[in-house]
């Protein structure tokens, strides 16, 4: 799949000014099936399932196994229309157009029973000139084609050559020819979602009316000059100029915080014109560059572009600019074969953390601004610095990329293509050249596809012969058969930008669309809900390495053990493997090394299902995010062994160096007090390393602890440094949970009680109790930390309620659960 990476600035799009009238037409709608047979209102922006869903029509469309009742929704052609006026006088203005932001997908369009033009692009802002045709009260007619009957039909009329897959495999209940369509490849099924082939105007609609010229948009790019040392900008506009006669007029830049204010004379000729400036910006002020999240902070300068025209005409775009420079660096390693594949930022090589993004939701009207902040949040408070938009999924709202400007994320963007090849006709290159320039920022670096060999594939004539190259680009690494807890079936790579592990979401997630018979892992619900083959025997598989299969009397019990596994299972696997590529990224053995990126997959779940994922449906927090939490801090102790000796290494993601100190323990599974602790002395841990703190043989550690087996003990370790601050604790297993000797049932309590908006659990266990597990169902919010081997008799841990909840709500839902509870 085609990718560019980009760090999307936040852009005011062209509204009305003092020449310009501009009228929306977003609100209710009339939507109509294909023969006429059922009619109902419907919002815009919005889609056909949402309508039907909100007039009741419809139950939830996620509920159960409504994704294969409501096919028909996706196979009928629908058509969307609105009457309306115009509250001002049409015949004053020279160009009057009609502006679809987006349409999903295929649609002939009507104004006023006249044709005016035809859609076919989901990701393509479309913009008709309907000057001849609009009238003072007017009708407007959308009739759209079903996306499935449309790509099955391209597909049968494409017959010069075989255009693979033809299908997704069964077990995702999917339609065909998704790569026929320019339309949310996922829309059509994937492993991880429902097939919901959606139809409808999913953006913006307007009609704007202007006299002699037009703001069409306006972008914007930083660029520092290294010969200068200094930031400049530039500035693109584009016109559509309809006067007759040449435009002329003043452009004036402003920055206030920078002191920076230009002006330029401009001259418009008639028709599509661009301008483009370059701002110098003032040498004297000085420039606090956006840094990603845990690097700095995420300044921003607002920026006013003031248009005076000719006839009075004046245009005034207001934006926040950011200053920050973006390298891909491609170059020889020392000890190596191949070629580096990392980022710098501001000039800082900067170790990519963080995970996959898929759309939010199958019907993209209920992704709101609110649900995006949760899901991103999230993401920064699990230290997390970058997102990788997934090209099967769509180029997100602007509110998406202006938090990710705000909360310091940056995003690795995907072009839309995903898992399949494309065809190569006229037509369609046509459509996809229109939609890579709406879409991209000319001032990233981009990669041919995701994985890629990177300037290797280039140099390959954009064809690797060996495509998964570890000395060069990034790699996708998946493996469920092989035992996770082995890091040495992780590939040495330059950079892994999707891996991961399946689990289920929680019970308080799945009871929502799921009924009493559904409560089983072998029911036909959770069979229907799983989407990559053999999934939930790979969970199985995992957990049997380490972990007792749950065998409670109790069938609903054991279904719930099972889930609170299948987290632990995900949790341990992924943070394994992620601790591998953390610890490889100063290192080189065996010609391999230099890992300088962790994407896993996947952050967020589309629907409430088995997947990747370590947020649910609607942003609860796995096991697996709480672990992320740590995995991804800024500072951090890895543990592992390697041929009977256990090594510790620390990394580093500070920008400075750092006096610190490793604090190792030994306990023992049947007592709440440490055996053993020792400390190192103090040293120096690099900026921007990870570097070999700790050796010895497992028998010498366990022999100078007392009576302690690799069954009977656990290892527990954690950083501190003068300043005060203190990497998460680690901890290591000594042997599998399965094995453990002297691990007794715990009891575990909690005293709740509230401090302003958050709340405070104090919990008292009676035996140690590896992975700790507060929930407190469906009430939204996260805790501190959670999923955590609780080795001492209290701890205390805080809940942040994202809605208003009270002390005897949270009483009410609570329940912890810790690995012995399954036994």
């Amino acid at each position: 799949m085609r990718l560019r990476l980009l760090l999307l600035l936040a852009l005011c799009g062209a509204g009305p000014t003092a020449a310009a009238r501009s009228l929306s037409l977003r609100g209710s709608w009339r939507i109509r099936s294909g023969n006429g047979s059922l009619e109902l209102p419907g919002r815009v922006p919005g889609c056909v399932h949402s309508a039907l869903f909100q007039r009741g029509l419809i139950q939830d469309p996620y509920y159960r196994f409504n994704d294969l009742k409501y096919r028909w929704i996706s196979l009928d052609n629908w058509t969307y229309s609105k009457k309306f006026q115009i509250p001002f006088n049409i015949s004053k203005w020279q160009k009057v157009n009609l502006i679809f932001e987006g349409v999903d997908t295929v649609a002939k369009i009507l104004l006023n029973s006249v044709p005016i033009g035809k859609t076919d692009n989901m990701f393509k802002r479309y913009s008709f000139d309907i000057t001849t045709v609009v009238r003072n009260v007017n009708s407007l007619e959308l009739r759209f084609q079903s996306p499935v009957l449309y790509a099955a039909q391209r597909s049968k009329a494409h017959t010069s050559y075989w255009v693979p897959p033809d299908c997704p495999p069964p077990v995702q209940k999917g339609q065909c020819h998704v790569n026929f369509i320019r339309k949310e490849q996922s829309s059509f099924s994937w492993d991880w979602g429902p097939s919901f082939p959606t139809q409808g105007i999913w953006k913006d609609v307007r009609i704007e009316a202007y006299n002699i010229c037009h703001l069409n948009f306006f972008t914007f790019s930083p660029i520092y000059d290294n010969h200068t040392q200094g930031w400049n900008l530039e500035i693109e506009s584009s016109f559509d100029v309809v006067s007759p006669k040449p435009i002329s007029g003043q452009v004036i830049v402003a920055i206030p915080k920078l002191q920076t204010q230009q002006t330029y004379s401009i001259e418009l000729q008639p028709g599509e014109r661009i301008v483009e400036l370059f701002v110098k910006i003032n040498k004297n002020a000085t420039v606090e560059t956006w840094w990603p999240h845990g690097h700095g902070n995420q300044t921003g300068y607002n920026m006013t572009v003031l248009f005076k025209l000719d006839g009075g005409l004046s245009i005034e775009k207001s934006a926040k600019v950011y200053f920050r420079t973006v390298e891909l660096i491609e170059e020889s390693i020392e000890g190596s074969q191949g070629l580096s594949f990392y980022f710098k930022i501001n000039g800082l090589p900067i170790f990519l953390k963080g995970s996959n993004w898929i759309p939010a939701d199958s019907f993209q009207d209920r992704v709101t601004s609110d649900l995006l902040r949760l899901l991103l949040q999230s993401a920064v408070d699990a230290n997390m610095n970058t997102l990788r938009v997934w090209g099967g999924g769509i180029y997100e709202q602007d509110e998406f990329y202006r938090l990710c400007d705000e909360l310091g994320i940056m995003v690795w963007q995907d072009f839309m293509f995903a898992c399949a090849l494309y065809p190569t006709d006229q037509g369609f290159l046509d459509s996809v050249r229109t939609e890579v320039a709406h879409q991209r920022d000319k001032t990233r670096p981009f990669i041919i596809s995701s994985p890629t060999n990177g300037a290797e594939s280039i140099e390959e004539g954009w064809l690797s012969a060996n495509p998964y190259d570890k000395n060069f680009g990034d790699v996708h690494f998946y493996d469920y058969s092989n035992d996770c807890w082995n890091w040495k079936i992780f590939p040495k790579a330059r950079f892994v930008s999707e891996y991961g592990y399946q689990s289920w979401p929680s019970f308080s997630t799945l009871e929502k669309v799921s009924s009493e018979k559904d409560w089983s892992y072998n029911s036909e619900f959770s069979l229907h809900r799983q989407h990559h083959a053999g999934g939930n025997n790979e969970m199985l598989l995992q957990i049997g390495f380490h972990f007792k299969l749950p065998k409670n009397t109790d069938p609903l019990q054991t279904f719930k053990d099972t889930i609170y596994l299948t987290q632990v299972m995900q949790a341990q696997c992924v943070k394994i493997e992620t601790e591998f590529y953390r610890r490889s990224r100063s290192e080189i053995v065996d010609g391999k090394g230099h890992t300088m990126g962790a994407l896993y997959w996947q952050l967020n779940d589309i629907w409430q299902a088995p997947s990747w994922a370590s947020l649910e449906y609607g942003g609860k927090w796995k096991m697996l995010h709480y672990f992320a939490r740590h995995f991804f801090a800024p500072l951090l102790p890895v543990g592992f062994e390697d041929q009977d000796a256990f090594f510790i290494y620390g990394v580093s993601d500070l920008h400075s160096d750092c006096k610190a100190t490793l604090t190792v323990r030994v306990h023992t599974w049947s007592s709440l007090e440490p055996l053993c602790s020792s400390e190192t002395e103090r040293f120096v841990m690099e900026a921007g390393k990870a570097v070999l703190l700790y050796k010895e043989q497992v028998p010498a550690l366990l022999g100078r602890c007392g009576n302690c087996t690799r069954q009977s003990c656990v290892v527990s370790f954690y950083l501190s440094t003068d300043n005060q601050l203190v990497s998460p604790t680690n901890h290591h297993f000594l042997s599998s949970l399965n094995e453990t000797v002297g691990l007794q049932k715990a009891h575990i309590t909690a005293n709740i009680s509230q401090q302003g908006d958050t709340f405070v659990f104090d919990l008292e266990t009676s035996a140690v109790a590896p992975f700790v597990w507060l929930d407190v169902g469906s009430i939204p919010g996260r805790f501190s930390d959670n999923g955590f081997l609780m080795t001492e008799k209290t701890r205390t841990i805080l809940f942040y309620p994202w809605k208003p909840t009270s002390k005897s709500e949270l009483e009410q839902s609570f329940h912890v659960t810790s690995l012995t509870d399954t036994y």
